[in-house]
């Protein structure tokens, strides 16, 4: 990314059921969802939302082969997205555990994420 404008950060976690989707999606979106960019087609080449470049860090405590990269690039509504994944996050004890919520142990998972935006 050649001029990089913004970068956001967020916080997900799964609390039952251990799933790294579930949290990094609610990273994502925890970065994502309170911010509104309206210069962006003012700064963007020819005013075009889709010369913006997307690159979404995830710091995952486990599975990190399990992350599904299209699902996060599906949250972001615009432009070129990339998706870099990295140890990181946490996993520790939820105090409990919840058969009926699918979970695996008592850990929830805690994944942070960075939104880079620019052009």
């Amino acid at each position: 990314m050649e001029n990089l404008l913004f970068i956001e950060t967020g916080t997900g976690v799964d609390v039952h059921g251990q799933d790294v989707n579930i949290a990094s999606e609610r990273a994502v979106m925890n970065a994502i969802h309170v911010n509104s960019m309206p210069g962006m087609r003012k700064i963007l080449p020819n005013g075009d939302l889709n010369k913006m470049r997307v690159n979404v860090k995830l710091g995952l405590p486990r599975d990190l082969g399990k992350l599904d990269q299209n699902k996060i690039k599906e949250l972001i509504p615009y432009g070129t997205v990339t998706v870099e994944v990295m140890a990181g996050g946490m996993a520790t004890s939820s105090g409990i555990f919840l058969e009926e919520q699918q979970d695996k142990n008592d850990l929830m998972y805690i994944v942070n994420a960075v939104v880079e935006v620019g052009y």
